[in-house]
């Protein structure tokens, strides 16, 4: 039996195999409350090692997108209650993925009509958010500019982050994983042609562009400890007006060095070559510039599992695992469609395409509907 189908001890967590499903915005929760819906699609897909969730507000300010099942209020913490005893009834495992989103964001979503806040004033060029259009319905928006923070609302969000992850912990989680990837908050402070910060969380040294990051996972660490605690980042990655760097290396390897010392449960690694730079020469799916980058984080890793996401199949996850290159791997987009997707690599079943179009939002059609394959 090849590794890939074999348990794993993710820091104390054992897993029953090596595949994650991967965090995805679905937009279901009409409330921004996960209900019995969001219980039956995770549980569907709880033979997954572990299962980490789509992104999960803070607070109602770090919200980006409409009918996202937060994590800061009482009935949020009961609304996920459910979800996980599910996953856990049938043996699974699950992961919160904390989000703030920063400057992707719009005043329809915010309270009181707010402006989204970032560590930037910048805009964010070409981004959509998911909020309310003019005409009052749900649409793709786009983000004003951003109002930039003080540096003491700063020290608040990274009590939030704290907070939430208590609140996920209270509500059954096995775990968390900050979102740190994807042009979101995180990315906001770490990219030095973004934030324009010229207080502690500058982008001008080093040390000051990791300082809120790092803030952030050692006030959630004393919260709930580190073996509890992944983080995801998407280093060369480009969406949402994300510019490439010549810092890029520098940040990301000091990152994984401290998160090393940190002996978080894993870093989640998000590959976005096979998406975005088509044009340059991939290895593997995964362009030279980010292998060599993943190289270098894994050998900072050493209590501290890896996962790589992004364009990955059963045959190069194997590879990769073979190698000693990492130690998990993530998919997203066929989870969606095949909810017995562990089945389906483990026996070469034919995997079911996904309908674009019930990606975000909607009702049960795209969501739960999908049926496991039958020989």
């Amino acid at each position: 039996m090849s590794s890939l189908f074999e348990p794993f001890d993710l820091s104390g967590t054992l897993l029953t195999n090596r595949i994650v499903m991967a965090p995805m915005t679905r937009a279901r929760a009409p409330r921004d409350i996960a209900d019995e819906q969001t219980a039956l699609y995770y549980t569907q897909r709880a033979t997954a090692g572990l299962i980490v969730t789509e992104g999960t507000p803070i607070s109602r300010e770090g919200q980006g997108y409409l009918f996202n099942p937060g994590i800061y209020s009482a009935e949020q913490i009961a609304g996920w209650k459910l979800t996980t005893d599910s996953v856990h009834a049938v043996g699974g495992h699950i992961f919160a993925q904390l989000w703030h989103v920063g400057r992707i964001s719009h005043p329809s979503i915010q309270e009181g009509g707010k402006t989204p806040v970032s560590p930037s004033s910048m805009q964010a060029r070409g981004a959509k958010a998911y909020g309310y259009n003019e005409e009052g319905k749900p649409d793709q928006v786009t983000p004003p500019a951003p109002r930039q923070l003080t540096t003491d609302e700063v020290e608040r969000i990274v009590q939030d982050f704290a907070q939430a992850a208590a609140n996920a912990i209270e509500a059954g989680f096995d775990g968390i994983e900050i979102h740190g990837a994807n042009g979101y908050l995180h990315e906001q402070f770490l990219n030095p042609l973004v934030n324009d910060r010229t207080d502690r969380y500058s982008a001008t040294t080093l040390e000051n562009r990791l300082r809120f990051t790092l803030e952030v996972i050692d006030a959630v660490v004393q919260r709930i400890g580190a073996k509890r605690v992944g983080i995801r980042i998407s280093p060369y990655g480009q969406l949402f007006d994300m510019p490439l760097h010549d810092r890029i290396d520098e940040t990301y390897t000091a990152l994984a060095k401290a998160i090393g010392e940190r002996g978080l449960a894993y870093v989640h690694l998000m590959n976005q070559s096979n998406f975005e730079r088509l044009d340059k020469q991939l290895q593997g799916g995964i362009d030279d510039n980010f292998f060599s980058l993943m190289r270098d984080i894994k050998g900072y890793m050493r209590d501290t599992a890896l996962i790589l996401a992004g364009g990955m199949n059963r045959e190069r996850a194997e590879q990769m695992i073979a190698e000693g290159l990492i130690d998990l791997v993530g998919i997203g987009v066929d989870f969606i469609s095949n909810p017995d997707l562990v089945a389906r690599m483990k026996n070469d079943w034919p995997l079911t395409p996904a309908d674009r179009g019930t990606f975000y939002g909607g009702d049960a059609r795209g969501y739960i509907d999908y049926s496991p394959y039958r020989p």
